[in-house]
């Protein structure tokens, strides 16, 4: 077998390989630690490693070539009662699993310092596989059911990570609020896709979306979905659960949560745009001249509630003293951008403004996991050299920990929406779309990142300079593991912000694409079937 056909099967294979390679690292781990702890250490990496490749290969394919890559698990005769199942991978779904290589790799990098010195690593591991596979099995199915299944996979696994630190009683209440939750919202999903299935017969999305007839039912089921992804994602009022989990969890844990939250995200926008995609525009109610579509509604309510998500997440995260809790609210406001974006497409949907608005929030998806990711690492740094996070305790740690200090420095400029780091690019696109909407809630959710950067000027001042305490003064900087993980993200964070323009082409405007024209994506997989 040469190169060329090993690449060419590993390419056709790798929608499956993708799950199936952290899946079966898994299984293997506890296996693997009983032998030795490094020995895990460097599988766990490689596992992560290989599924970077394949997602990589896979992307390459679908964003370059523009194909979308269908593979079927069962039969192959569309008509056969035999169970066929398909995983689709279009741009969304290709940019999605980016994020998520991402986050996987640079969090079992990051533990392997991190989380040395605890018990049950086996188990650790483990679960951090598994909750990969669960995200990406997510990110790649185009079966209904199957989302919910993987979205329990990784609901599961999340909780336990979360209270992983079970000597903590917060994180055991954090882990319990987490999959209260998760429940809630995973039923909410459930009902509606069964709602979906006595109607239409079918699970597969591409077939919803060419079958959907908007009917009262349809309705309900889209309700339900909407409301179930939100809490899953933490949108107000639903976020109790997140600056608890986010907060609580250990550091590398809560990387791979926010990428689970965006996994979330991806499947409102999916939900939003390709399934209930033609049905938007039918006309709601008529009043005098003024004719309400639903695109038109629901865009308002979506709006509507995500400038309450950034105003109380940012507001909340001003009165914090807890280093993670302090960037966990900050997260939630950025929730809520990517939230306005959806409220801006859904309601300038077959526009130019609308085709802005999916720019904005999908590359603020990416943009949001990186910053945000990044800020976490750092609070894990300094309570692996302090064992303190109550931002009241500390003070100059940037003469111990340099580092440590400029990637924080890193992350404060890209999640307040700085030039010339990442978030920029992407809050300037979602501010030019709401604009178009309503100039007042263009300068709200504009005030709302310059409080943001106070947020983190605040947080800086307090934990890196200052005066310096006396029992920090034998502090050192982080292990190497952790240095190279907060670096990996720092460098994306710097390339994304400096090249926009490349980024957006190459991998954003495909994402939009595949959203904007489900027309497309309906042909593709149903005449692929």
């Amino acid at each position: 077998m040469n190169i060329e056909h090993l690449s060419q099967t590993l390419l056709t294979h790798s929608p499956a390989l993708i799950v199936a390679v952290p899946l079966l690292g898994a299984f293997l781990t506890p296996l693997i630690s009983r032998i030795n702890d490094k020995l895990r250490n460097v599988f766990v990496i490689l596992t992560a490693g290989l599924t970077g490749f394949l997602v990589l290969l896979l992307s390459h394919d679908v964003l370059i070539n523009g194909k979308i890559h269908t593979y079927i698990f069962g039969s192959q005769d569309i008509g056969s009662p035999v169970v066929r199942i398909l995983f689709e991978v279009d741009g969304m779904n290709a940019f999605m699993i980016i994020i998520g290589a991402i986050l996987v790799f640079v969090a079992v990098v990051y533990s392997w310092a991190f989380m040395k010195e605890n018990t049950g690593l086996d188990k650790y591991y483990t679960l951090i596989l598994l909750m990969a596979a669960g995200m990406f099995g997510m990110m790649l199915t185009g079966d209904m059911f199957n989302f919910f299944v993987f979205l329990e996979i990784t609901s599961i696994s999340s909780c336990a990570l979360i209270a992983f630190w079970t000597n903590k009683g917060k994180a055991v209440e954090a882990g319990f609020k987490y999959i209260v939750i998760s429940t809630i919202g995973a039923l909410f999903i459930l009902f509606a896709i069964a709602i979906l299935y006595g109607q239409y017969n079918a699970l597969n999305m591409a077939v919803l979306a060419n079958s959907i007839q908007y009917t009262f039912l349809d309705k309900i089921a889209f309700v339900l979905l909407i409301a179930g992804l939100a809490m899953k994602a933490g949108i107000v009022p639903m976020h109790m659960w997140l600056p608890d989990a986010y907060g609580r969890a250990p550091a590398s844990v809560t990387l791979i949560l926010v990428g689970t939250t965006q996994a979330s995200l991806y499947a409102l926008f999916r939900v939003c745009f390709t399934i209930y995609g033609n049905s938007l525009t039918a006309p709601l109610k008529q009043i005098g001249s003024v004719t309400i579509t639903l695109n038109g509604f629901l865009g308002t309510f979506i709006v509507m509630l995500a400038i309450i998500t950034i105003i109380v997440g940012v507001f909340m995260a001003l009165k914090q003293s807890d280093f993670k809790r302090t960037i966990a609210f900050a997260a939630i406001a950025e929730i809520g951008y990517i939230f306005l974006a959806v409220g801006a497409g859904l309601w300038a949907i077959g526009t130019p403004h609308g085709m802005m608005a999916l720019k904005g929030g999908i590359f603020h998806i990416i943009n949001d996991a990186l910053d945000v990711g990044l800020l976490f690492l750092v609070a894990g740094a300094i309570y692996y050299a302090t064992k303190e996070t109550s931002l009241n305790r500390m003070g100059g740690l940037a003469r111990n920990m340099k580092y440590t200090t400029i990637f924080f420095l890193i992350g404060l400029l890209a999640v307040s929406g700085m030039p010339p780091m990442n978030g920029f690019a992407s809050k300037l696109l979602i501010y030019e779309s709401i604009y178009l909407i309503n100039p007042i809630l263009a300068i709200v959710a504009i005030l709302c990142s310059i409080l943001l950067l106070a947020v983190f000027v605040k947080v800086f001042y307090s934990a890196f300079l200052g005066p310096k305490i006396p029992r920090f003064n034998d502090v050192k900087e982080v292990p190497k593991s952790m240095l190279i993980a907060m670096g990996l993200i720092a460098c994306v964070i710097i390339f994304f912000g400096l090249f926009p323009d490349l980024i957006v082409n190459n991998i954003v405007e495909p994402a939009a694409n595949a959203l904007a024209n489900n027309s497309n994506y309906i042909s593709q997989i149903i005449g692929g079937s």
